[in-house]
């Protein structure tokens, strides 16, 4: 049910209640799974289930279906109901408990990541068979579309072993890659030696080691499935690239092969048109598209997408 069918007073009865407007406080912030918010509120798995239920039949929360898990998100499609959450969130400003609240969550979205670090931490001398035999040898170059005039800085954000920027070096003015793993790193220097125009740094997407408005274009090649917050590593792509600047993804289609998260230290299985499009547009994304590649023959992983989009001009 959409927030703009239900009536003002089930909405305002929605948010009567303390640990419901907790909730929407976290959801807020960030998709939550029922056992992830039993984590950050300390309450039982029945409470929240409840919880869930009493703001869905109001249009407060949405939810989605990933692999087998379910992950709930605040739901304000309306202007209504935005302003109306907005009253609710101001008023619970300084309340005790949401701090504890939010460093619980933290640890949350850090435990996301735990089996992608582990992951990468072994992985780096395999990687690239790894990658091939998914994707194909020559996913990134066939990803790689009107990034090349000789002036530009792009970034290539989780660069992991190099191949993007390998790719593009020799056709730019600079080439910084990113990634938070050192053995990537190592393996990127390695792969890249003797080529100009390489600048690799270590650092978090979720907080690029950049400045602000520093590159012309940025991409993020099979790295969003393995990132706890999207949003956030969105987010800071497009506070690097400068107003107008393109960001190219390029990551799988929605798929259902659990065995990932395991083998590969994946956090999401693939993304849907509809949520990358809602996912750039929430990050400060205009003119965005997002397009089905044609599938590589002897590539054995799931299908993949690439979207754009450009940066807000103020």
């Amino acid at each position: 049910m959409s927030s703009a069918a239900v009536p003002i007073i089930d909405s305002l009865s929605a948010l009567a209640d303390a640990t419901r407007c907790r909730m929407l406080w976290l959801l807020e912030r960030q998709e939550l799974t029922v056992s992830e918010l039993c984590a950050v509120m300390q309450l039982p798995q029945s409470t929240v289930s409840r919880q869930l239920k009493t703001l869905a039949d109001a249009g407060w929360v949405t939810s989605r279906r990933d692999g087998t898990s379910r992950y709930y998100a605040l739901a304000t499609s309306s202007d209504e109901s935005r302003r109306l959450w907005q009253l609710t969130r101001d008023q619970l400003g300084g309340r005790a408990g949401l701090e504890q609240d939010a460093r619980r969550l933290a640890g949350v979205l850090a435990r996301r990541s735990e089996v992608s670090q582990q992951f990468f931490a072994s992985a780096a001398g395999q990687w690239d068979r790894l990658r091939d035999d998914l994707f194909g040898a020559d996913v990134a170059l066939r990803s790689l579309v009107g990034l090349l005039p000789s002036e530009w800085v792009v970034g290539d954000l989780g660069c992991g072993t190099g191949a993007v920027v390998a790719a593009l070096a020799p056709y730019v003015a600079t080439v910084i890659g990113v990634d938070a793993s050192d053995d990537m790193l190592a393996a990127a220097r390695e792969r890249t030696r003797g080529l100009a125009h390489v600048d690799l740094r270590k650092g978090s997407l979720e907080a690029l080691p950049i400045e602000s408005g520093k590159l012309d274009a940025a991409t993020m090649v099979l790295v969003l499935h393995h990132l706890p917050s999207p949003a956030a590593a969105l987010e800071e792509a497009a506070r690097v690239l400068k107003p107008g600047g393109r960001l190219l993804i390029v990551d799988m289609a929605p798929h259902d092969r659990e065995e990932y998260r395991a083998q590969m230290g994946h956090v999401w299985l693939g993304f849907a048109d509809e949520q990358m499009r809602r996912l750039l547009a929430q990050a400060g994304f205009d003119g965005i598209h997002v397009h089905h590649l044609a599938p590589v023959p002897e590539a054995k992983g799931p299908s993949l997408i690439s979207a754009s989009g450009v940066v807000r001009r103020m």
